[in-house]
């Protein structure tokens, strides 16, 4: 394409770089060690990737742009890893929900009783809801770190509140 179809500002765009899971400034970066595991993985995909970006000379602005994308991407992944604090789940209490626990809750009183729920409670780059894995500053790890098992604690969860009974805590690798 012809010069005269692009606009000159186009080639100089910032590539618009997602930002990492939220941590809340101030607050440790707690990791598992399987939560470890997964951002040196992060880290080699990218740099294996930003290197197959840099010998791709077909198109030199869209090679500019995507190395600008991976070199920001890697630059926060640095960040996060340089700061990151491993927090081994075998050595927590075992009757008392802290980082690295599988928490499952039981619905005492308001919402359904009766009704359970398990989660994991990991580090901010860790967290998948699908797989049951919570961020320790979700609102949820939040509300029952520092409970004892069979300890009732008050959940707000929106307009509600319910109180749950911590019915069993585990700590294995997350």
């Amino acid at each position: 394409m012809s010069r005269g179809f692009t606009r000159e500002d186009d080639a100089q765009t910032p590539p618009i770089i997602p930002p990492r899971a939220a941590l809340p400034p101030g607050t440790p970066n707690y990791v598992t060690p399987h939560g470890l595991e997964l951002l040196r993985t992060e880290l080699a995909t990218l740099e294996a990737e930003r290197a197959l970006a840099e010998a791709d000379h077909s198109n030199d602005t869209d090679r500019t742009h995507r190395l600008s994308l991976y070199n920001g991407r890697l630059a926060l992944l640095l960040e996060r890893l340089g700061s990151a604090r491993v927090v081994e789940p075998a050595g927590q209490p075992a009757k008392e929900v802290r980082f690295g626990a599988t928490v499952t809750l039981r619905t005492v009183r308001g919402g359904k009783l009766g009704f359970e729920r398990k989660f994991t409670i990991v580090g901010v780059d860790e967290a998948d809801i699908a797989l049951s894995k919570v961020a320790f500053v979700a609102p949820i790890a939040r509300a029952v770190q520092g409970a004892k098992l069979k300890q009732q604690v008050p959940l707000k969860l929106g307009p509600q509140e319910e109180v749950v009974e911590i019915v069993a805590i585990q700590y294995s690798e997350a």
